[in-house]
């Protein structure tokens, strides 16, 4: 893709919200179009939908691969006919989330004038993420979810969803997640943005109308997101103080090292598939994310008496949304009365074992929603 090329997704599916949507910022988008993806069969009464919500570099193609970028699907191990999202048993939908890149309104859509929004958008959070996905799923005409699952900001558009509509939601799972972005997260994520905003191409935030692209910027932005994902233990058993073909150092700035090769390509191979626009609105989202802040600081009446019914996953070398912070939550929803289940998960992965193969993990997820799926019928 050309460096001045905004991602090409005009072939997505695509629902235009039919109201206009109010945002926390105090502002209105006039037009929203989220763009979506399914699998499985809705059943009759609409009983067995199962909402996926990606992370903050994901989109919609959760169980199938992405026919712009060409990647395969996040989450295939868990997404299929007989997997523990059940395809032959539950409908599926995951949406890529306001904000976002891959066909959903965002800063690189256009704006009233016809130009793009770049920076003119309006500052978006994790409760306007969830209120856009409520609008599409109520233009379904869906009433109810059986589930809603996530994983990482994936896992907080879970929560709030439990949070913003308790009775329309039978089950949650959010996983490697927290109700509160940390100062570390926030400054790591702050990193990235002025990595962005400092590259000469990034405009002000409108590089779509000049033609150009901060890839640069995103590309270390990236870079320095990525460590988060990883373990110190994963990164010394891939890569250790291993050369990059060669068999000495180069007494040079060039990827003497392996890990720093596997930056550098993680980096540039993101700038293709992301736009940098999108990437300082939903790092931003996540940072204004506190559940406890509409209570004064106390979780666990944010959920008191609340119908839900919720699994929690975490993972042990996951130090982005460590173990702790899901046990934070798991706490809280037991202390506010609610059915609450919770899982650490033994992995060296670091953050990314969400998406990888993880046995236990992956029997776990299909035990709890196969056990709530015949409490509730289906």
């Amino acid at each position: 893709m050309p460096d001045n090329a905004a991602p090409q997704t005009d072939a997505l599916r695509v629902l235009a919200l039919p109201a206009p949507l109010k945002l926390d910022c105090g502002e209105t988008l006039d037009h929203v179009e989220i763009a979506y993806e399914s699998w499985g069969t809705l059943n009759a009464d609409k009983s067995n939908v199962v909402l996926v919500c990606h992370a903050l570099t994901g989109d919609q193609f959760a169980g199938s691969p992405n026919p712009v970028t060409g990647r395969p699907a996040w989450w295939p191990r868990l997404i299929g006919p007989g997997l523990a999202v059940d395809t032959d048993r539950f409908y599926v939908i995951a949406t890529n989330v306001l904000g976002g890149c891959m066909g959903t309104t965002g800063p690189a859509s256009k704006g009233p004038d016809g130009k793009p929004w770049g920076t003119r958008f309006p500052v978006i959070t994790i409760g306007d993420m969830v209120r856009a996905q409520r609008a599409f799923i109520e233009a379904l005409g869906i009433d109810s979810l059986f589930s809603v699952i996530g994983g990482s900001m994936g896992g907080m558009q879970a929560l709030e969803w439990a949070c913003q509509v308790p009775e329309k939601v039978f089950t949650s799972v959010p996983i490697a997640t927290s109700a509160s972005h940390s100062a570390q997260n926030i400054a790591f994520y702050e990193v990235g943005r002025q990595a962005i905003m400092a590259d000469p191409d990034w405009c002000e935030g409108h590089y779509l109308a000049e033609g150009k692209r901060p890839s640069r910027g995103l590309a270390i932005a990236r870079m320095a997101a990525h460590i988060t994902y990883v373990s110190e233990s994963a990164l010394k058993r891939k890569f250790d103080r291993g050369l990059q073909d060669r068999e000495r150092t180069s007494f040079s700035f060039d990827a003497d090292f392996q890990v720093e090769s596997y930056l550098r390509y993680q980096g540039n191979s993101f700038v293709d598939r992301f736009d940098a626009n999108s990437y300082l609105y939903v790092t931003r989202a996540m940072d204004y994310f506190d559940l406890s802040s509409r209570r004064e600081g106390r979780l666990a009446d944010v959920f008191r008496d609340t119908p839900v019914r919720f699994c929690l996953f975490s993972f042990s070398s996951d130090w982005h949304y460590p173990p702790e912070a899901n046990r934070d939550i798991t706490r809280a929803l037991a202390a506010a009365g609610a059915e609450v289940s919770y899982l650490d998960i033994e992995s060296d992965k670091g953050h990314d074992a969400f998406l990888l193969e993880e046995p236990i993990y992956e029997k776990a997820l299909a035990g709890f929603l196969s056990a709530n799926a015949e409490l509730r019928g289906l």
